[in-house]
């Protein structure tokens, strides 16, 4: 966990260390959300990524979706959740979450109350979860029929609310919180930490 929250702590002073500049130049702050949340959770894992191999975020098959609100001019939101759209034989179907052991979310954003940075990490167990399953199963449905044209399956995350709920027009879930650290001013604070979400976790609908 110290290497997880000195991390935290690099990317925080990273992001607003460049921010003046990138305000004065009318610039976008320089910031990859995408590397910063997989190697945060290959952090809390042990789950290694595959080095510059092309596929999945984690070598044992896992996937990491990130999201940023800090300094947002769209409205942040987890892309391309499940396959979809791509020539690959598990695109469109159930037999990419199959092959998936864990799909984890991370979101940058800020806590409502002190409006102090935040971080927080979901995961999903995609082969168990039924709950989730299910919601999957409905959206390929709705593709394969053409009530929904997209191909880009997309959950909007609870942005600066004390939730864990994830919105999709195919289901409104709560899910398996697996850790929450708040900038105190000089570094994280872990708030929450829970290592059984790995291994025993569920979304819960609402």
């Amino acid at each position: 966990m110290k290497n997880v929250l000195d991390f935290l702590k690099m990317h925080h002073e990273a992001f607003f260390q460049a921010k003046p500049y990138a305000d004065f130049t009318g610039q976008p702050t320089p910031e990859d959300s995408r590397a910063w949340s997989q190697i945060l959770v290959s952090l809390l894992t042990g789950i290694k990524g595959p080095g510059r191999k092309k596929g999945a975020d984690l070598i044992d098959g896992s996937d990491v979706k990130a999201a940023n609100t800090w300094g947002a001019i769209d409205t942040p939101r987890f892309n391309g959740v499940i396959k979809a759209g791509t020539k690959s034989s598990k695109s469109g179907n159930m037999a990419s979450l199959d092959a998936m052991p864990l799909l984890f979310f991370v979101l940058w954003d800020n806590e409502p109350n002190s409006n102090r940075e935040r971080v927080r990490v979901w995961v999903v167990r995609t082969q168990k979860d039924e709950v989730f399953r299910e919601m999957c199963r409905k959206w390929y449905k709705q593709v394969e029929s053409g009530q929904i044209i997209s191909t880009n399956f997309q959950l909007h995350p609870p942005r600066n609310k004390n939730s864990n709920e994830f919105r999709n027009t195919c289901g409104n879930l709560d899910y398996p919180l697996l850790l929450n650290a708040i900038w105190d001013g000089s570094k994280y604070e872990l708030i929450h930490y829970d290592p059984d979400a790995l291994n025993s976790g569920m979304c819960t609908p609402r």
